[in-house]
C-alpha cells in the first residue's frame, strides 16, 4: 500500500472532488426555485377583491398554497401596520410594492410625499417600490369612450405618447429613484404592452429609439432605477423577453411570472388571452434561468382576467407548476 503523504492527500482530494461533483449534480436536478433558494411570490393584484373583503382569509389561503412572499398593489383598505400584522400571522413577507404614480384615494403615491411612502414601506418590510405604469401627460383625457374598457383607454394613451413624453417618464423615474434611494429604498418600473407601441414620426420617433420602453431603458440611471419585467405583457406586445434580458443585463431585478395563450395577437392596447403559468406559450424552463442569470431575484405570479377557474385555484395551478419546474 502507498501510504506516503502525497498519496494520502491525493486520495483525499479525489474523494472531495467526487463528493463535490455529486452535490453539483444533485443541485442541478432540483426544481428551479429549490435550487436557487428563491421563494415563489404572488402579486396580490390577482386576488385584489378577495383581499379587500377578507384579508386574513385570503392570506391564509395564499400561504396554504405555498407562497412565501407577496407583492402589494395598494393596501387593500388597511393601514401598513395592519397589513404587516396580517402577513406576519401567515409567515408572508412583502419585499416589493406597486405604488400609484399620481395621487388618488388617499394612499401614498410617487408624485406625493416620499418620506411618508418610505415610512410605510419600512413598516411593511418593503425594500423595492415599483412604478406600475407610465405617468400620463395631463393633456390626455382618461375618460373611457363608448364601449371602451379602462385598459383600452391606457393603451390608446400609451400609443399616442411622444418620445418627449417617454423622456419625461424617464426623468420622473430618475428623480424619484434618487430620492427613494436616499430613503433606503429601490425603485423599479413595471411594463405593460403599450410601452412597446412603435414611435412614429408624428409621435416624435427618432433614430435609435423604436418605442417608449427603449427610451426608458436608455435614459434612466441604473444606479437609481431598475425594471420589473412583466413577461406576459412583453409577450402580448409580440416582443422577446429573452432578447430584452440579454440586451440589458443587470437592469431587470424582478419578474411577473404571467402566461398567455398562443391565441394572443400582438398588440399595444392592454389585450391578452391569459392562462395559468405553464399552460401558455412562454418557455418558462428557458426563461426562468435566463432571468436569474440576468439578475432577477424576485419572481411574482400574476394572472389577468378572465379566469377559467376561481382565482385561488388558478394561482394554485401556477404555483404547483413552478414548484416542480426543473430549469
Amino acid at each position: 500500500m502507498d501510504l506516503s503523504r502525497r498519496a494520502i492527500v491525493a486520495a483525499g482530494v479525489a474523494g472531495l472532488s467526487g463528493l463535490g461533483a455529486a452535490r453539483i449534480a444533485q443541485a442541478a436536478d432540483q426544481p428551479f426555485f429549490a435550487r436557487t433558494g428563491l421563494p415563489i411570490g404572488l402579486q396580490l393584484y390577482t386576488l385584489a377583491d378577495q383581499a379587500q373583503a377578507d384579508l386574513g382569509g385570503t392570506l391564509k389561503a395564499v400561504a396554504a398554497i405555498g407562497f412565501k412572499s407577496i407583492e402589494l398593489a395598494g393596501y387593500a383598505g388597511r393601514t401598513p401596520a395592519q397589513l404587516r400584522a396580517a402577513m406576519d400571522a401567515f409567515g408572508l413577507s412583502t419585499p416589493s410594492a406597486h405604488v400609484q404614480v399620481q395621487a388618488r384615494g388617499g394612499e401614498s403615491s410617487l408624485d406625493g410625499d416620499l418620506s411618508r411612502l418610505a415610512d410605510e414601506a419600512h413598516v411593511l418590510g418593503v425594500r423595492m417600490i415599483v412604478m406600475p405604469i407610465f405617468y400620463t401627460p395631463e393633456r390626455f383625457d382618461l375618460k373611457p369612450k363608448a364601449g371602451e374598457a379602462f385598459g383600452q383607454v391606457l393603451g390608446r394613451v400609451g400609443g399616442a405618447m411622444t418620445a418627449d413624453d417617454w423622456k419625461f417618464n424617464a426623468d420622473f423615474l430618475n428623480a424619484k429613484g434618487a430620492a427613494l434611494k436616499a430613503l433606503g429604498l429601490k425603485l423599479a418600473y413595471h411594463n405593460h404592452n403599450a410601452e412597446f407601441s412603435p414611435l412614429t414620426a408624428q409621435a416624435g420617433g427618432k433614430p435609435g429609439a423604436r418605442n417608449g420602453y427603449e427610451i426608458l431603458l436608455a435614459n434612466t440611471d441604473p444606479a437609481a432605477v431598475s425594471f420589473e419585467m412583466d413577461a406576459g405583457w412583453v409577450a402580448a406586445a409580440g416582443q422577446d423577453p429573452f432578447a430584452l434580458l440579454k440586451a440589458h443585463p443587470g437592469r431587470f431585478v424582478a419578474m411577473h411570472v404571467k402566461d398567455i395563450k398562443a391565441s394572443t395577437k400582438p398588440n399595444f392596447v392592454f389585450v391578452q388571452d391569459p392562462t395559468e403559468v405553464g399552460s401558455g406559450k412562454i418557455d418558462w424552463p428557458r426563461l426562468l434561468p435566463a432571468a436569474h442569470a440576468a439578475g432577477v431575484r424576485d419572481f411574482f405570479v400574476e394572472q389577468e382576467p378572465p379566469f377559467a377557474h376561481s382565482r385561488l385555484e388558478s394561482v394554485g395551478i401556477s404555483f404547483d407548476y413552478l414548484s416542480k419546474l426543473r430549469a
